[in-house]
């Protein structure tokens, strides 16, 4: 998910949905107790944020994690101009050429927004750390005390000297009040006010924490590691996931990366099943919007689907493979957990067209060894270049009119058709995705001014409105599982995604977060 091609075959005609007789005889062969469609109760649960140095949540209590790759530097060079860098393979830079240091940027933040105070620099090895925007305040081998004023923006490590026979690794950075081992010895990792923050919600989606967009893992051997240096370059670590997932009182939604071979499968499914606790269950997704030709993953499943023979076009030949890789993993999870008591197998597919969902359910009967079609009914306007003056002339009360009284019944409509459909194949309806979707597309992104008046929608109380009216027929229409995107990200041209914008935001900042955490309480308590 991302800039918006959510309506990317919206030319399609929505297909009459006529079952014949032989679909209706399979659908009743299904136990009443399988029928996902029989006293469905809506959860509600969340995307998390990517992990960056940019991400507003703050996750860990250790920042070093979510930086990014070192930034290899050269005295007398431009930015970035230093050598090619030999790192280990956990990514530790294992020496440094003469005038040379790398660096790296933490808590990318603006605005004053993550805690200002004294941070703990831990490390292993033997060398010379400075910082930038930050002042050392104690320093003895393996730990740097610095004070770090968050109002003056990000701050930054560098590098100077490493002894290559003991390189600087292993570094860490936490947050104040957490350089103790006793301060962190009941969440972990974790940042207590983030586990806080969602205590309510009853699904954590981890596709943006996989990096599950474009992803580059194809054998078991590529996989992250919780030894690893940062989480940004491949996502969290499975193992650190699952860490998380245990300490809250919600399942897992887990994406499969789309071009891994099944051993890679069947590990994971190994290593989900060992790790996480026994009452937790797994919503299982063959990667994310295989169906959208913005992502990486749709080219790679449309050449697999037509060298296949499955159909001659890209969009065909994406759709009838993603039913059959999610045959195939489902096959491979059932055999490492020993059945499907704790797996909740989703067939993905494009919200605005029930055409979509059917080709991908009907293909080898894939409905029958699923349990639910996963869609992601965005209420939203994605502004081309040729709407951009409609919207600034509308305004933030216009976008909110036009969201409520055209978009938003849409919107329903669309979700009451892939019902009725899920419903005919006897399988659950659930959200991957959901929530508003205002944004300007390409160019029209560039304008301040529709940029303005889209974040302040998102700002208004009227959005609350919206988002109560959204839910409560979501609700209303028997749907089950909704995992808003996102949780929590700072809103700019790129979109207004989060739940609110920063970690210290509170419900009283954002309606429409105040209206999730409202229906997760009414829905996640029954």
């Amino acid at each position: 998910m991302f800039l918006g091609e959510r309506r990317l075959f919206r030319f399609l005609a929505v297909a009459t949905l006529i079952l014949s007789q032989q679909i209706v005889a399979l659908s009743s062969e299904r136990n009443e107790s399988d029928s996902a469609s029989a006293g469905v109760k809506p959860t509600m649960g969340i995307n998390l944020a990517g992990v960056c140095d940019w991400n507003t949540e703050l996750p860990f209590v250790d920042v070093f994690r979510e930086t990014r790759e070192w930034v290899s530097q050269r005295e007398g060079e431009g930015w970035g101009k230093g050598p090619t860098l030999e790192l280990d393979e956990r990514g530790w830079v294992k020496r440094l050429e003469e005038n040379c240091w790398v660096e790296v940027p933490l808590c990318t933040i603006n605005g004053g927004h993550y805690p200002s105070g004294v941070f703990t620099v831990l490390y292993d090895g033997e060398g010379k750390i400075e910082f930038g925007n930050a002042k050392i305040v104690s320093e003895r081998e393996g730990s740097i005390e610095i004070d770090v004023d968050s109002s003056n923006g990000p701050f930054w490590l560098r590098v100077k000297k490493t002894n290559p026979e003991n390189y600087v690794r292993n570094v860490r950075v936490y947050l104040p009040g957490y350089g103790s081992e006793e301060s962190r010895a009941s969440t972990g990792v974790w940042n207590p006010d983030f586990l806080k923050r969602w205590a309510s919600m009853k699904i954590f989606r981890t596709m943006d924490w996989q990096a599950t967009n474009g992803s580059k893992l194809r054998t078991w051997a590529d996989r992250p590691l919780p030894e690893d240096a940062i989480y940004s370059r491949a996502g969290l670590p499975y193992e650190v996931i699952c860490d998380f997932i245990n300490r809250t009182d919600a399942d897992l939604w887990f994406c499969v990366p789309d071009d891994v071979d099944d051993d890679f499968v069947r590990r994971t499914a190994e290593l989900l099943k060992e790790k996480l606790d026994a009452n937790k269950k797994v919503y299982l997704e063959y990667s994310n919007e295989v169906w959208n030709s913005s992502f990486e993953q749709n080219r790679r499943a449309a050449k697999k689907g037509r060298d296949l023979g499955f159909a001659e076009t890209d969009w065909e030949a994406a759709w009838l493979y993603t039913a059959r890789r999610s045959l195939e993993i489902f096959t491979i999870f059932e055999d490492a957990f020993g059945g499907t008591e704790r797996l909740i197998r989703l067939l993905p597919s494009q919200s605005a067209n029930p055409y979509v969902s059917e080709q991908i359910l009907k293909f080898e009967d894939a409905w029958r060894k699923a349990d639910a079609l996963a869609i992601a009914p965005y209420v939203g306007w994605s502004i081309s270049a040729e709407e951009k003056d409609e919207a600034i002339r509308l305004g933030t009360e216009g976008v909110l009119d036009r969201l409520e009284t055209k978009i938003l019944p849409e919107t329903i409509e669309t979700i009451k058709k892939q019902k009725e459909l899920a419903d005919r194949y006897g399988l659950d309806l659930v959200c991957y995705e959901a929530g508003q979707h205002l944004v300007g597309l390409w160019v029209a992104n560039d304008d301040e001014r529709l940029n303005s008046i889209l974040i302040a929608a998102n700002r208004a109380e009227r959005m609350g409105t919206i988002y109560d009216k959204y839910l409560q027929a979501w609700e209303e229409l028997g749907g089950g599982a909704l995992c808003h995107f996102s949780s929590v990200g700072a809103w700019s041209k790129w979109g207004s995604w989060g739940l609110i914008e920063y970690a210290d935001e509170t419900v009283g900042d954002s309606p429409k977060y105040r209206v999730v955490l409202e229906y997760a309480n009414k829905w996640n308590e029954r």
